[in-house]
C-alpha cells in the first residue's frame, strides 16, 4: 500500500487559550463540542465545559479513555473496545457498538450519519456504521492517529510522536496532506474537535488541559 503524501508546508499552531487542567482530570484522551459546550474524555468521566468561562459544568462518570463525539443529540465515547451512546441528560449509555481498533483507537467524530474512528499506532482513520460498528471505509496516514475531525468538508487528524505534535487537513481520497499546523515542542493533542467556525479543540494528554487552536482561513477555490 502507497504511503500518503505529507509535503505541505509546516506552519506554527496558534494557541488561542488552554483550559484546565481540572480538579480529579489528570489526563485528557479525547475531545467533543456540542454548541455549547466542550467535553473532555478523562479517564474515568466525560466533562463537560463551559468555553466562555473555562470552568467545568457537568460531570458524566462513564469510562472515556480515548476520543469523544457528539452527533448534535448524542454524545459517543470511545471506552477501550467499545463505542458507547450516551444520553448528555442523564449519562445513561443507551447503546454500544465494538470499537474496529480494539483498544487501540484514539480520535472519534461524528459526520454524515457515520462515526470516524482514528486508530492510534496503525496510522488509520476508519469510517464506521454507528448502527452496528462495521467499517465502511478506511484512510491511511504516515502518522500516528491522535484525533480527528471533519468541518466545511474537510478532514483533519492530530498527530502525536515523540515531542512532535501537529494538526493536518488530509484529502479523505488518498491521505495526501494538504495542511500542516505545527504544536509548540512538548504540546501533545489527544483529542481534536471542530467548533464548527474557525477554532479547534485539542486535548492535551497528561497535561490535563485542552487548548483551543485557530483554524486556518478555507482557501476560495
Amino acid at each position: 500500500m502507497t504511503s500518503p503524501k505529507s509535503q505541505a508546508a509546516k506552519r506554527p499552531a496558534e494557541i488561542l487559550r488552554e483550559y484546565g487542567p481540572f480538579d480529579e482530570a489528570h489526563n485528557v484522551g479525547g475531545v467533543s463540542f456540542d454548541g455549547q459546550r466542550i467535553w473532555a474524555a478523562t479517564g474515568p468521566a466525560l466533562v463537560a465545559i463551559d468555553p466562555a468561562s473555562g470552568e467545568p459544568t457537568r460531570r458524566i462518570e462513564r469510562s472515556a479513555d480515548a476520543g469523544t463525539a457528539f452527533d448534535g443529540k448524542h454524545l459517543w465515547q470511545i471506552a477501550e473496545q467499545r463505542i458507547d451512546k450516551i444520553e448528555p441528560a442523564t449519562g445513561r449509555v443507551l447503546a454500544s457498538i465494538p470499537a474496529p481498533g480494539k483498544g487501540g483507537d484514539s480520535g472519534l467524530t461524528w459526520a454524515e450519519g457515520s462515526l470516524w474512528v482514528g486508530q492510534h499506532r496503525d496510522r488509520r482513520i476508519h469510517q464506521v456504521d454507528p448502527s452496528n460498528g462495521d467499517i465502511l471505509r478506511t484512510i491511511e496516514s504516515d502518522r500516528f492517529v491522535t484525533g480527528v475531525t471533519w468541518v466545511d468538508g474537510e478532514l483533519w487528524h492530530g498527530t502525536w510522536e515523540g515531542d512532535e505534535s501537529e494538526l493536518r487537513h488530509i484529502d479523505p481520497a488518498d491521505g495526501t496532506v494538504l495542511e500542516r499546523l505545527e504544536m509548540p515542542a512538548g504540546t501533545g493533542v489527544s483529542g481534536l474537535e471542530s467548533d464548527g467556525g474557525d477554532l479547534f479543540y485539542c486535548g492535551g494528554g497528561r497535561s490535563g488541559k485542552v487548548r483551543a487552536v485557530r483554524r486556518p482561513a478555507k482557501v476560495p477555490a
